[in-house]
């Protein structure tokens, strides 16, 4: 291939596989509705950008096109390269033809935790010297979230089940934290979302996963699954999920060579990805903390870390449902989790791709026993802060959408209170 061009270059799973090609003197061009900060980045290392879709942004030069799994089939651009029939891939069956580029690949796929895990086992390997390429979809602290490495021995990512596309990935190593039935409805029911993990389980030449009854199923007959009976309480100077996220990678990272006692410690400089257990604000009177957690497990082991790291707190949440979808199908579960908190607000749905739903924010914040929080976020800044009082007090900003633009007017709205 010679030009790549990106249907949604800007997406998280997008611009670092655009990062990659660039790297490798790959001629590079995308599109997308907004010319975001990716955007910029992409362009700054020569890729050609456009804001909107059109069929003028297909040049004549393009050999390959790669769209996001939320382009629709009127797509002008995606329309355009069928018509001239170009080779058309999904986000992830072109990460799976770049992975080729390596003899062995780590792909970690399940319900949570995908991006911390993967960027752990990338963070270990680079410490032990195996120069790994990895792509990850979330920034890192430290660390890119994208690398060729050097050579072609290793090559780590993250494998999205939310599409069925983490099928197309032949492993060296396949790691399976966890599977529970999201994104099922996307896929034509839990049977279909299961059998893809089948397939993604026969595709690894070796599956690492953390027992549970339907994990164990699944995988049943996998020649060479190594199953970790219980996820550890604490591990390399870490608890709750995040203990279990690091021990899962140092074996990933074992199992590919790396002598263990280095991997544990390098483990123990867990390295921060954005949006995961990010501190953004700290003082005797209140600590800010903002979380990815978008499922009802995820706001559970979410919540008892937080309760873990400060069992003194007074524990605000904030929660933004991301999609209705999943908010109707696990709505008395979110209720229920929510409750652990001695304060919880519930701001709108982050609708993604345009849905609707028969269940919403105002109803979640009636079944847990929160306040429903609309308009604008210096509205719910000033909302939030003004009943934090005392020392002591902990507010996480929980949700896998736009919520995080909450943060910047509540750090300012707490600092005018306190």
């Amino acid at each position: 291939m010679k030009k790549v061009h990106f249907v949604g270059i800007g997406g998280a799973g997008m611009a670092p596989l655009a990062q990659l090609l660039l790297a490798r003197k790959v001629a590079v061009s995308g599109s997308d509705i907004e010319f975001n900060s990716k955007c910029q980045q992409l362009a700054a290392a020569g890729a050609e950008i456009f804001t909107g879709h059109r069929e003028a942004n297909l040049r004549p030069d393009v050999d390959t096109v790669v769209y996001t799994s939320a382009a629709t089939a009127d797509n002008p651009e995606l329309a355009l390269a069928r018509q001239r029939q170009l080779p058309c891939f999904r986000r992830g069956e072109f990460l799976a033809e770049f992975a080729k580029n390596y003899r062995r690949v780590i792909a970690v796929s399940g319900t949570h935790g995908k991006s911390s895990i993967s960027a752990l086992i990338a963070a270990i390997l680079r410490k032990c010297g195996k120069n790994p390429g990895f792509m990850i979809g979330a920034q890192i602290a430290g660390m890119p979230s994208c690398d060729n490495g050097c050579g072609d021995d290793i090559f780590v990512t993250e494998a999205d089940e939310s599409d069925g596309t983490h099928t197309a990935l032949t492993n060296f190593i396949g790691v399976v934290p966890n599977v529970e039935d999201d994104h099922a409805w996307s896929l034509g029911g839990v049977e279909v979302l299961d059998e893809n993990f089948r397939t993604f389980a026969r595709k690894s030449e070796i599956l690492l996963y953390y027992a549970s009854p339907k994990c164990d199923r699944l995988f049943a007959d996998h020649p060479n699954a190594v199953r970790l009976e219980k996820m550890p309480e604490s591990f390399a100077g870490l608890y709750g999920f995040q203990a279990a996220n690091s021990f899962l990678a140092c074996r990933a990272a074992v199992l590919s060579g790396c002598d263990e006692a280095d991997a544990v410690s390098a483990a123990a400089e867990y390295p921060q990805v954005k949006r995961r257990m990010t501190l953004h604000y700290s003082t005797p009177a209140c600590t800010v903390i903002e979380d990815y957690a978008h499922h009802p497990t995820e706001v559970a082991r979410s919540l008892e870390l937080l309760r873990l790291k400060y069992p003194e707190a007074k524990l605000t949440v904030v929660f933004q449902p991301h999609r209705y979808a999943r908010l109707e199908r696990y709505f008395d579960e979110f209720a229920a989790v929510l409750k652990a908190a001695d304060r919880t607000f519930i701001v709108p749905v982050f609708a993604a791709w345009c849905e609707s739903g028969k269940l919403g924010s105002s109803e979640l914040a009636a079944a847990c026993g929160g306040v429903f929080m609309d308009g604008d976020w210096d509205d719910i800044a000033s909302g939030v802060a003004s009943g934090i009082s005392g020392t002591g007090n902990v507010v996480a900003i929980l949700g896998a959408g736009d919520v995080e633009q909450l943060i910047a007017p509540l750090v300012a709205a707490l600092g005018s209170v306190q």
